[in-house]
């Protein structure tokens, strides 16, 4: 396999046409690692919005959490919460338990309390279009996190703001980084969970991409995220007796579905840094960190700053209070490897960028020092 030490040293270059105008796949090789490397190298200048309306006081905020286990949902939650304490509102989360029928009842519980926002934290809104409908009725403005696959207003379901990545461009960079890795031949099992649009796109988007680079993709497989501490141990060991050798590469939507490979993987007599090697388009869990550091089944993660998109959605909905358009921002990715792990935040096990996002909203805000 292509030395893992050489892409993790690369730098940062210019490629051109990122983002929304990022062609579906690349062409070449070094197209694709400059694509990585792009977003590779240190997160430390802001690019985020510099002014805005000062704090709304004495907000009620219900955050509608589609489940905690959920390292992405909980980074997100946790920032969250972290910024409502300094802006000064009263931030109640409420957790779905990873089933359409607990985010039903958390969805009850949020409108119950009349708030001033809502938040939804990691689920589709058409799956809650009563409560959406509810919420829209009576005025009250609403974000998110990972609820569609686009950052920003989502007018169709009612969503002043989205916060997320360019969520194509975490799925390319896995699915790039994977392909290289395999030295251009990789042969990967995706997972996804069509319970959420967001993860059906980064899935495809992956598939796609490896496709077109001349890869192979030996299965595509939907299985929740909510139930990977029970499927994923012997799903492994299935794709193992299937696939065996040929599977070179895990590619999936966020890091849980490596949560509980590991043991299935030593059993079968595989170490730490064998094959098949894990390469996660999002979130940039704690595990995953922590996987990627010691080299135990876990070679990359496509980190989101998920404190920063926190500190993001509450600045969007101060945003809607003040009648004021969402922000505009962007928050950025970070492809990590054993060879950056450290970069941003990561001795704390987290994308933090060190690009002074608090202060900056703290400002904006009127709660600076």
């Amino acid at each position: 396999m292509f030395r893992r030490t050489l892409l993790a040293g690369l730098t940062a270059t210019t490629f051109a046409g990122l983002g929304l105008s990022t062609p579906l796949a690349a062409q070449t090789v070094e197209e694709a690692k400059e694509f990585i490397a792009s977003f590779a190298s240190r997160q430390d200048t802001w690019t985020g919005p510099t002014t805005g309306p000062v704090a709304q006081e004495g907000k009620l905020v219900v955050m509608l959490a589609s489940d905690l286990t959920n390292g992405g949902v909980l980074g997100a939650a946790e920032g969250a919460e972290e910024a409502a304490a300094a802006i000064g509102w009263d931030l109640r989360v409420i957790e779905g338990g990873g089933t359409i029928s607990g985010r039903t009842s958390a969805f009850s519980q949020a409108l119950a309390l009349d708030p001033d926002g809502i938040i939804i934290n990691g689920f589709n809104p058409t799956e809650q279009q009563v409560g959406i409908e509810a919420a829209a009725a009576a005025g009250i403005p609403m974000v998110s996190w990972h609820a569609v696959s686009d950052n920003g207003p989502a007018d169709d379901v009612g969503i002043f703001a989205n916060v997320t990545t360019n969520a194509r461009d975490v799925s390319l960079a896995a699915a790039y980084w994977a392909f290289v890795d395999a030295d251009e031949k990789p042969a990967v099992v995706i997972f996804t969970d069509s319970t959420y649009q967001i993860a059906i796109d980064k899935a495809d988007w992956m598939k796609e991409a490896i496709e077109a680079l001349g890869g192979e993709v030996l299965e595509y497989v939907d299985t929740p995220i909510a139930e990977t501490s029970t499927r994923m141990p012997q799903l492994t060991t299935s794709l193992l007796q299937r696939h065996g050798a040929k599977w070179t590469h895990s590619l999936a939507i966020n890091d849980l579905y490596f949560d509980f490979m590991g043991p299935s993987l030593a059993a079968a007599g595989i170490p730490g840094d064998g094959a098949p090697v894990a390469v996660a388009a999002g979130d940039g869990s704690q595990a995953a960190y922590q996987r990627v550091r010691t080299g135990q089944y876990q070679a990359v993660t496509v980190a989101e700053p998920l404190t920063l998109q926190g500190w993001q959605m509450i600045d969007e909905l101060n945003r809607a209070f003040a009648g004021e358009p969402w922000s505009g921002f962007a928050s950025p990715l970070h492809v990590v490897t054993p060879g950056n792990i450290e970069f941003d935040g990561g001795p704390n096990n987290s994308f933090d960028p060190d690009n002074g996002y608090r202060d900056a909203y703290k400002a904006i805000w009127g709660k600076g020092s």
